[in-house]
Order: C-alpha cells, then sequence, then structure tokens
C-alpha cells in the first residue's frame, strides 16, 4: 500500500494505472475509519483492479459552529486498517493546501430541494462543500466506480446529480448502512457517545423501525408517519430532534402520499453528537434498512 501525500503524486499514479488500462475504485472518506468504510473498501476491491482511498477533513462542508477542529483523526490507525484491507493507494493530502492553494475561489454548487431541504437547512452550505471536494477528488484520482454509503442519503443523491448533470464519466455505487448490534448507524462521530448517550441514540433506529411498521400495515399519510417518527424520538429525554422526513430519494421532496420509492431520513442531536440515519422504501417494494458489522 502506497500513501500519497500531494495532488501531483496521486495524478502521476492515477495516470499510469489508466495507460495500463485498470479499473479504479475509490472511496473518499474522512478517516476515523469503521466497519461502513470497510464494506465500501471490501466491495471497490471485488470489483476493481485498483482500490484508492482517501482521507481528508475537509473543511468547507462544516459550518462555523460545527465540529471541524475537534472531529475524530487518527491516520495510523487508518492506515494500518486500509494495509489489512490490500488497498493499493490512500490519499492524504497532508496540507489543506494541496486541495484548495492559496486564492481558490471556484466552488461546485448545486440548486433545488435537493440541496435546500434537511440537512441544507441545518447545515447552510454543507453541499457546497461536499460538491466540492468530491469534484476535485474525482478530478485528481479519475476512478472508475466511486463508493458511497447510504447513511448520508442526501449526500448520495447529491454526488449522484452532481456526476450526471457534469457528464463525469464515474459510476457512484451506494451501499448498504452498517449498523451496530442494537442498530446504530455506524459512523465516526459515534466516538461522541458515551453512557447514557449511547443508550439514547438508538432511538433513531427505533423511530424508523415505527415508520417502517406503518408502512408495511398499510398506512400513505405522509404526516401520519412523519409524525410516528416524531413521537418516539420526543420520547427520549436525551435526544433533540433536528428533523424527520419522508421524502422522494432523489429530490428529498415530501411526500404527501407515500409510495416506493421512499426515503426516511431523520437528524437527531444527543450529547455532542448529532446523528443521522434513514430507511429506503424501494421502487420494487422492497426495505434497505441496512445490516450489521458481520455480515459485511
Amino acid at each position: 500500500m502506497e500513501v500519497i501525500r500531494t495532488v501531483a503524486a496521486m495524478r502521476a499514479v492515477r495516470t499510469a494505472w489508466q495507460n495500463g488500462q485498470k479499473t479504479a475504485g475509490f472511496v473518499p472518506t474522512m478517516g476515523y475509519l469503521h466497519a461502513g468504510h470497510i464494506s465500501l473498501v471490501r466491495r471497490a476491491r471485488r470489483e476493481n483492479d485498483q482500490v484508492i482511498v482517501s482521507i481528508y477533513v475537509n473543511p468547507t462542508q462544516f459550518g462555523p459552529h460545527e465540529d471541524f477542529t475537534r472531529y475524530p483523526r487518527d491516520l495510523p490507525r487508518d492506515l494500518a486498517m486500509l494495509e489489512v484491507e490490500q488497498v493499493d493507494y490512500v490519499f492524504a493530502p497532508e496540507h489543506n493546501e494541496e486541495m484548495y492553494p492559496i486564492g481558490s475561489a471556484t466552488y461546485v454548487v448545486l440548486e433545488g430541494p435537493i440541496v435546500e431541504r434537511l440537512e441544507g437547512v441545518s447545515r447552510p452550505g454543507h453541499f457546497r462543500g461536499v460538491a466540492t471536494v468530491v469534484t476535485k477528488l474525482f478530478e485528481i484520482v479519475r476512478p472508475t466506480i466511486a463508493y458511497f454509503g447510504q447513511k448520508d442519503a442526501q449526500q448520495a443523491a447529491v454526488i449522484q446529480r452532481m456526476t450526471s448533470d457534469l457528464f463525469l464519466d464515474i459510476q457512484i455505487q451506494v451501499a448498504p448502512i452498517i449498523r451496530e448490534p442494537d442498530g446504530l448507524a455506524m459512523s465516526s462521530r459515534n466516538v461522541y457517545l458515551q453512557g447514557d448517550d449511547r443508550a439514547a441514540a438508538t432511538v433513531l433506529y427505533r423511530a424508523l423501525q415505527a415508520a417502517r411498521a406503518m408502512i408495511d400495515d398499510g398506512e400513505r399519510n405522509g404526516d401520519k408517519i412523519r409524525e410516528a417518527m416524531r413521537r418516539v424520538i420526543l420520547a427520549e429525554p436525551r435526544a433533540h430532534l433536528d428533523y424527520v422526513s419522508v421524502c422522494d430519494p432523489a429530490t428529498m421532496v415530501e411526500l404527501d402520499e407515500v409510495r416506493p420509492p421512499a426515503l426516511l431520513p431523520l437528524a437527531v442531536r444527543i450529547g455532542p453528537a448529532r446523528l443521522i440515519d434513514n430507511f429506503l422504501w424501494r421502487a420494487d417494494g422492497s426495505w434497505e434498512v441496512g445490516r450489521q458489522a458481520d455480515e459485511v
């Protein structure tokens, strides 16, 4: 495994494997890896000749009062995990100036409900930062396939929309959420959860289960399903609700009458952690609710 710290070096590697007509799977991350990231890496390993993982905590997707400075970081730990998975290259820019040279003034901006709702309301400017850094990474790495997790469902939809709109010759694959045995979606931010906060965090999964049960029983009124999720969240004293939604998974527009496909995303603050999760009701009527780490 080779660790690459500059854009120039990554481009040189990319040119070499492109000339050799090798396919490359790319997993962009912000580090502090967990089983969810590893599930993406393993899929990329199965489906490609080369596997590249990026580790970069992107400052432009954090708001002024968010957790950029305290976001968990442990590069030696991450590299050890990726070595075990036989990753070929890790692109870990050494300085922010590698990704945002002094004087940078260009950003990628999407418009419409896909970026204006849900996370777009709670985290103004977040998707501008995401779209910009992902576009830069795609240009630097030039992967055949890029892999993202379903936990960040709105982010994945934004990246799919951006890739299509800009005619980028990259396949986007979205893989299932990986969950702890008690249902909590794996996240680097779970490290913030201690004691009673960790136990309370399962309320997101319980709210989603309640919504799924209503839909499976035939409920189609979007307001009633959203209210059921709210009730579960509000019954947990440590939980502070940000949003619940039943929306179109491609546009994030709320659904009044719920028919598949439908996305059920929610965001909740518990202690110092802001947690997101979702279930996806697919077009064929089946559910994507994630899986446990031992199923990866």
